[in-house]
């Protein structure tokens, strides 16, 4: 009888372990793929919002020297999204602004007033894409926190050497799920069970910088799309 109280008591002890443990690691990894499924929403809208809104910008200016001259007033610097090919193809141009409205008279006011357009929608998007972008950061650093306290809380070399010495103490074995068969010694499960934090957000995501408000450099944006209407703005196939 006293027997069978030790290996029911022995069972409990490690069933409560086994819980704990899995439990705690079923809600980091849950973390880890919510935070995951954002980052992939984020990738789409990195792309197909501000990716969108930047080309249509290059493909308003058009040239090189000018695409850098916004590249710099913007504060962008880096050359996101730019391919040459974009501004030869005669395809591309007008899928990117489709649907877009063109306000204006005169069709030089047409097409300043479409590159102000776009460069606010621009600002816009970078906004919003830099405010998910700390809150991702955020939230990793978060999970990197509980699966260091999951450390700190279950580390998995001294369970097992805890639950050998009540074994070896005269108790009946009691097998926890999931945890190994015999063959397994502690340092190659604690190899296979070992939560990974989540690969750096930058790896996956562009850190952009903010935009430039449109208030601080009306003037200088609307000599640039002047040069942009000298130089091709003529033949630009308004939508």
């Amino acid at each position: 009888m006293e027997q069978d109280v030790c290996a029911f008591l022995s069972y409990e002890v490690k069933k409560e372990l086994a819980d704990r443990y899995f439990g705690f690691r079923k809600l980091i990894e849950e973390d880890k793929e919510s935070l995951q499924q954002k980052i992939r929403q984020q990738e789409m809208t990195l792309t197909e919002k501000i990716g969108l809104a930047v080309v249509r910008i290059y493909l308003l200016l058009r040239d090189e020297d000018l695409v850098k001259e916004f590249l710099h007033l913007s504060g962008l610097e880096e050359e996101i999204f730019y391919d040459p090919y974009f501004v030869e193809s005669p395809t591309i141009c007008p899928k990117v602004f489709a649907g877009v409205t063109v306000r204006g008279l005169t069709r030089s006011g047409k097409f300043k007033r479409l590159f102000f357009d776009c460069y606010e929608n621009l600002a816009r998007e970078v906004s919003a894409y830099r405010q998910q972008y700390a809150d991702l950061l955020d939230e990793q650093a978060m999970i990197n926190e509980a699966i260091k306290l999951f450390y700190r809380k279950n580390d998995l070399t001294c369970i097992m050497d805890f639950l050998r010495k009540m074994d070896n103490a005269g108790q009946e074995s009691a097998t926890i799920p999931e945890w190994g068969g015999d063959g397994d010694n502690s340092t190659s499960l604690d190899a296979k069970m070992k939560i990974h934090p989540p690969a750096p957000l930058e790896r996956r995501l562009i850190p952009l910088p903010p935009v430039t408000p449109l208030s601080r450099i009306r003037d200088a944006l609307r000599k640039l799309a002047e040069k942009a209407y000298a130089r091709s703005g003529k033949t630009f196939p308004l939508p």
